[in-house]
């Protein structure tokens, strides 16, 4: 089997590989594949959060003894609002946009589009740490052949947004090797917060439920707030559509078939 250490660095080597898209593509990205692979994504955090989050949420909750929903509502409810807390004070920039976010700062215009994008890849690497947290304490009702299945979910998804941020570096004057480091270093939180977050969650193992709901709104705010409009905005927004719903089938068999 898999070492946990493994699928923790699963959705950073998928951000790796699609910023190394660099090297291989020119020019820039068209907008009709851009919208496919955000619509894509948001499909996949969709269905991770609720089959690979709040459902095992839920269920370990009610094994614990105490009702299911209160546990899966508040987590929730605490990770939208910590996405929006870090959305509100850190400075970031996202694709196609010319007005920065967060509080005012003096950073320059690519690192606030890598800041941008480790925002979305943070909810992710909790996602991925708490899952594993779950399968290592056993008794959760989480496997790791779940925790597996999320991590390449991830991971899959990771891929395009690797190549959103790098492509567009590259189109803006910088060289295709500093373009590629700029996109693989947005990815390096997802390790980093997953391992940070089993630390947390093999010390309270009653919070256990807390965390895999607080992960999957995280995402969701992520989702909504950023991708699906993204996805949406202008024309093709069908387009969007589909990859939406081609990246939460896949998600959703990939959990049903490994988890």
């Amino acid at each position: 089997m898999i070492s946990a250490f493994s699928i923790l660095l699963i959705p950073f080597l998928g951000t790796s590989l699609g910023a190394a898209m660099v090297f291989f593509m020119r020019g820039h990205m068209g907008r009709k594949l851009e919208k496919l692979l955000l619509g894509f994504a948001a499909g996949v955090m969709i269905a991770a959060s609720v089959w690979s989050l709040l459902l095992p949420a839920i269920d370990m909750a009610e094994e614990q003894g105490g009702n299911g929903w209160f546990p899966a509502a508040a987590g929730f409810l605490l990770g939208i609002g910590f996405l929006l807390l870090l959305d509100s004070v850190v400075p970031h920039l996202h694709i196609d946009s010319e007005k920065p976010e967060g509080v005012r700062s003096e950073l320059q215009k690519t690192t606030m589009l890598v800041l941008a994008v480790t925002l979305h890849n943070l909810p992710e690497g909790m996602a991925v740490g708490v899952t594993v947290a779950g399968a290592m304490v056993g008794n959760t009702g989480i496997t790791m052949a779940g925790a597996l299945a999320l991590a390449v979910g991830i991971a899959i998804q990771n891929f395009p947004e690797g190549a959103i941020i790098s492509m567009p570096l590259r189109s803006a004057g910088f060289s295709s090797g500093k373009a590629f480091l700029y996109g693989m270093l947005s990815g390096i939180v997802e390790p980093i917060g997953a391992f940070v977050t089993i630390l947390l969650a093999e010390q309270m193992v009653r919070i256990l439920p807390y965390l895999l709901a607080f992960a999957a709104g995280a995402m969701i705010y992520v989702v909504v707030d950023e991708l699906i409009p993204e996805a949406q905005s202008g024309e093709h927004s069908n387009i969007g559509t589909i990859g939406a719903a081609a990246g939460f089938v896949l998600m959703m068999v990939l959990d049903v078939v490994f988890g």
